[in-house]
């Protein structure tokens, strides 16, 4: 990178650059940098799906909607949640149209692969480069951290973060950058970049949309910063490397979700908001207790069993249940 280059540029090519994290297909769950929902039972994708199916049941979505997912990784969500919708309401695996939304071309087959190899030809299915490319009058759009993926910029007082030779200085900050840093009440910590343009592209996509996303983060700035780097199950504070070379490229670099900020983003771009929902009660609330009842039926007590300490980690406070939090928009 160039000297003195905001960091909202430099997390850019760290995480969507051609040689960025996200465009060599990360490796998640144990074997890679972290651990995601999706890991850790296809039950969560599975309360996706019996949400969803709600949502047709009750006219919500129509039958021939598009379930659009964005940050799809290898497709395994995608796929737990095609074959729930299976499970629970046959039909409409035909009627519905399965699009996974990925710019990285590499990506893309992947998930392509993935898909095709779990239902071959008795799915709907196809990925697109942008949102635009869809082209549906009605979608269900879900993602599982997305939005702690978005890149920010660093915020201290009158000041912004640069990068020199991967070291953060900082510098006097741009008078729109702290414009737009006082409108999210941010004093100290990460202004994200794209929450805008997202929900706009959205709106302009869809004649009618549902959109929930899971992510990690609190409803208003905590006046700190929260940015930090995960390699191999490791957790860096961004500040405490003095060099970020090692990392850039090839660890993930995050930040908590400033969720208001997200909300307002929505809600100007014509969206309609529901109160913020942590995991595990939302995942309650879509119906997760009543599939593990019918699974029991389905399976046995044994297999039940084994599921449940799956679905453990989805919703203890202590793990993933309290952390990360459900947001959802209706246009």
């Amino acid at each position: 990178m160039t000297a003195l280059t905001p960091f909202s540029a430099y997390a850019h090519e760290w995480l969507y650059g051609k040689a960025g994290y996200y465009a060599n297909a990360p490796l998640i769950g144990r074997h890679g940098d972290f651990f995601t929902s999706v890991s850790a039972s296809r039950f969560f994708g599975g309360t996706i799906a019996n949400f969803l199916v709600g949502l047709v049941r009750g006219g919500g979505v129509a039958e021939n909607a598009a379930v659009c997912e964005f940050g799809a990784h290898g497709g395994q969500l995608m796929a737990d949640i095609a074959q729930f919708v299976y499970t629970l309401e046959p039909r409409l695996l035909g009627s519905l149209e399965f699009v996974i939304i990925e710019p990285f071309a590499q990506l893309r087959a992947v998930q392509n692969d993935y898909i095709r190899a779990g239902f071959g030809d008795h799915i709907r299915f196809r990925t697109v480069q942008s949102v635009d490319q869809v082209q549906s009058d009605w979608a269900f759009v879900y993602a599982n951290e997305l939005f702690d993926a978005f890149v920010f910029e660093l915020i201290n007082g009158d000041q912004m973060a640069f990068v020199d030779d991967h070291r953060i200085v900082w510098r006097q900050a741009d008078h729109a950058v702290i414009r737009r840093a006082e409108a999210q009440n941010i004093v100290r910590g990460e202004l994200f970049v794209g929450f805008e343009p997202f929900a706009e592209n959205l709106a302009a996509s869809f004649k009618r949309c549902e959109m929930i996303a899971f992510d990690y983060g609190a409803n208003e700035p905590r006046g700190d910063f929260s940015a930090r780097i995960y390699s191999d199950h490791q957790v860096f504070p961004l500040f405490e490397p003095s060099e970020l070379k090692p990392f850039f490229g090839v660890s993930d670099l995050t930040a908590d979700v400033a969720f208001g900020h997200l909300a307002r983003a929505f809600s100007a771009a014509g969206f309609e908001g529901f109160p913020l929902l942590a995991q595990n009660s939302a995942l309650i609330e879509m119906g997760l207790i009543e599939l593990l009842n019918t699974y029991e039926k389905m399976a046995g007590f044994a297999a039940y069993r084994n599921e449940v300490g799956r679905v453990r980690t989805l919703i203890d406070p202590s793990m993933l249940g309290e952390r990360f939090k459900l947001c959802r928009f209706r246009r």
